[in-house]
């Protein structure tokens, strides 16, 4: 048995919930929030069997696509300032795979 831990933006987490529902995957959601720009995520906890981990990765991957986005540049120095926007890769998705001893449902 495995827990697919998977960390998502918060945009994405609905769409990613939805799939791994209509193919039949059960998930517990976590708020969490990320370090970089300390935006929202969601973190997944999905308990699977072994040769299911494939095809919940693959869900994950098509659902959770990276995307470029635009925000505006701060400064240290000077921080309610705005500056230039910058693009940065937003979206996409962090998966760790752990074994697991024993599950229950209780």
């Amino acid at each position: 048995m495995k827990l697919v831990i998977t960390v998502v933006e918060d945009n994405d987490v609905a769409f990613l919930m939805e799939a791994l529902i209509d193919k039949g995957f059960q998930a517990t959601k976590l708020a969490s929030t990320g370090g970089f720009l300390l935006q929202g995520n969601t973190t997944l906890l999905i308990g699977i069997q072994d040769p299911q981990v494939e095809q919940v990765i693959e869900i994950i991957r098509s659902t959770c696509a990276p995307r470029k986005k635009i925000i505006p540049q701060m400064t240290p120095e000077l921080p309610t300032a705005i500056g230039v926007p910058v693009e940065i890769e937003a979206g996409g998705a962090i998966v760790f795979v752990v074994d697991v001893d024993q599950f229950w449902k209780l």
